[in-house]
């Protein structure tokens, strides 16, 4: 990749991080400045863009629940919002098509409905890279805005099959009833390649060649095969261990993405208002998500964080143009006014997702006038326990010290978690774990009211945000009891004790310090040599 690339694409990154604003958007901007700088879309850069788009659809795959799609919320919620968005848009553009704009003159109903039904679809690259940066991929709200995306990707592929014209070959289907055949063997790859580079090259394999090049291959759409190998991958106990390996390249990959989007450069005045035109569009696109998603019992706030989470448009309204340009019906400088609108909708989303907590706190009150009376299943109320402590996060750092505390102190120890299926397994496992998002502020609402028995809450989560947002509730509602953080860099000890917590440990360092204390109790140093300490554990046991 060329250096002058790199490095705007670094400079400008890097100050929208400073800014406080999602890394992407500098991406963005670099695109479009370097266009004005006379560079064009380069071809390499634009195959390095769509690897990035096909290894997330696996990725995604990896990490999805195929039971989530059949939720109420994301198959009707998906539908429903994409009819209303397609007929209501398309009234609108035909309106604009006799108001006297250069862009919008000319177009009839039926093209106005086809670019409308492009605007309907939302970025799934943009909504999974907030999700990851806020550490809320698993969350309710995480979960419904992408199986919406799902869902809509699955449409969009239909879509292009059938207007293309394109009819899948036979073999397709001997493709598709092949592939759980073939998990068996993909499983015991999985199991042997280790946890290096093969392991990534493992990944790599079954995006870019069982996954893509298999299905287009047969005349199926190559991201839809990267998915469904991610999907059949996910069940394996590796799978969220091999979609972070991949993560790196991923995210090398998406910059070219977003840089490539602004490489398609600024239209004329007229494009420019045009673009503007349809960003100003877009509220109207969040309030049908909000309240379609509302009527599925969504909390208020559940509903408007998925809104934020799909309030833009997809690069998949950018193919819809294209295929309307090939055909004549549209002006070719529609997929400049596009990509822009694209862009500035991502920019617009960026601080709604970014503030989208504190946006809420301020109208919340409001916004709750639309929810639906009865709750959905996983916003019910909290059950009252004789719990002294509480730990939130219950991965693998949350779950061992569940286990020493329950040992030293009995079942006096709860878990919180919002994932349903890390609940459900660490229930299977015997321990006291209750499902929750304790970043959603209703969910402090819910819980029961009177003198609280706890004395400790462990905050074991990743996300640096969440433990920041905890401690300040606890330290609001007056807390008697200590409040104890993990930390993954020494910088963010200092930021969360002065936040408020009592105790705070790099995870890292503890880790260190916890091998060398094993060493010492089981090494004892005799003559210049190491000699093992009798130890209860049988060798035998130990595989």
């Amino acid at each position: 990749m060329d250096p002058i690339i790199l490095t705007v694409a670094f400079t400008l990154g890097y100050l929208a991080h400073r800014a406080s604003l999602p890394p992407m958007i500098g991406f963005l901007l670099a695109g479009l400045g370097l266009n004005l700088l006379g560079y064009t879309t380069d071809p390499i850069l634009a195959q390095i863009a769509e690897f990035g788009v096909t290894l997330l659809l696996f990725t995604i795959g990896l990490k999805l629940d195929i039971k989530n799609l059949f939720k109420p919320e994301v198959w009707a919620g998906a539908s429903i919002h994409m009819v209303l968005t397609t007929a209501l848009f398309g009234l609108l553009l035909f309106l604009l098509s006799h108001s006297g704009l250069q862009f919008f003159l000319g177009l009839d109903m039926t093209t106005a409905m086809l670019v409308a039904f492009g605007l309907s679809f939302s970025s799934t690259v943009f909504a999974v890279k907030v999700l990851e940066g806020n550490g809320r991929m698993d969350s309710l709200n995480g979960r419904t805005a992408i199986g919406i995306l799902i869902i809509q990707d699955l449409i969009a592929v239909v879509f292009l099959t059938v207007s293309a014209g394109k009819m899948p070959s036979p073999y397709a289907i001997l493709v598709l009833a092949a592939l759980p055949l073939a998990r068996a063997l993909i499983f015991r790859m999985m199991d042997r390649v280790g946890h290096g580079e093969l392991q990534l090259a493992l990944g790599m394999f079954l995006t870019f060649v069982v996954g893509a090049a298999l299905f287009d291959l047969v005349g199926l759409k190559a991201d839809l095969g990267a998915l469904i190998m991610g999907v059949l991958v996910a069940p394996h106990k590796r799978a969220k261990e091999l979609a972070n390996s991949l993560l790196s390249v991923k995210e090398l990959m998406l910059i070219a993405f977003f840089i490539d989007i602004g490489l398609a450069g600024l239209p004329g005045w007229s494009g420019f208002l045009a673009s503007v035109v349809l960003v100003l569009m877009l509220p109207l696109k969040m309030a049908l998500y909000f309240f379609i998603l509302g009527r599925f019992k969504l909390s208020a706030r559940s509903s408007f964080k998925s809104t934020m989470n799909l309030s833009n448009y997809s690069e998949f309204g950018l193919i819809v143009c294209y295929m309307a340009v090939s055909t004549g019906m549209l002006d070719k400088q529609w997929l400049v006014v596009m990509a822009i609108a694209l862009s500035l909708s991502f920019v617009a989303a960026s601080p709604l997702n970014k503030f989208g907590d504190r946006i809420y706190e301020r109208f919340g009150d409001l916004l709750k006038k639309f929810e639906s009376k009865e709750r959905h299943p996983e916003e019910k109320p909290v059950p009252v326990g004789n719990w002294r402590i509480a730990i939130i996060g219950m991965g693998r750092i949350g779950s061992g010290a569940y286990d020493v505390f329950r040992k030293q102190y009995g079942d006096v120890v709860v878990g919180l978690d919002y994932d349903p299926a890390s609940v459900a397994q660490q229930k299977e496992e015997g321990r006291q774990v209750l499902l929750g998002d304790v970043t959603d502020p209703d969910y402090w609402h819910r819980l029961p009211r009177g003198k609280s028995k706890l004395k400790m809450v462990i905050l074991a989560m990743p996300c640096m945000d969440a433990k920041l947002y905890v401690t300040s509730v606890l330290k609001k509602n007056n807390f008697p009891g200590t409040i104890a953080s993990v930390a993954m860099f020494d910088d963010e000890i200092n930021t969360l004790l002065e936040a408020g917590v009592d105790t705070a440990f790099n995870v890292y360092t503890e880790a260190g310090a916890g091998l060398a204390n094993h060493i010492k109790e089981n090494i004892t140093l005799e003559d210049g040599m190491f000699s093992p300490v009798v130890s209860s554990v049988s060798p035998k046991s130990v595989k």
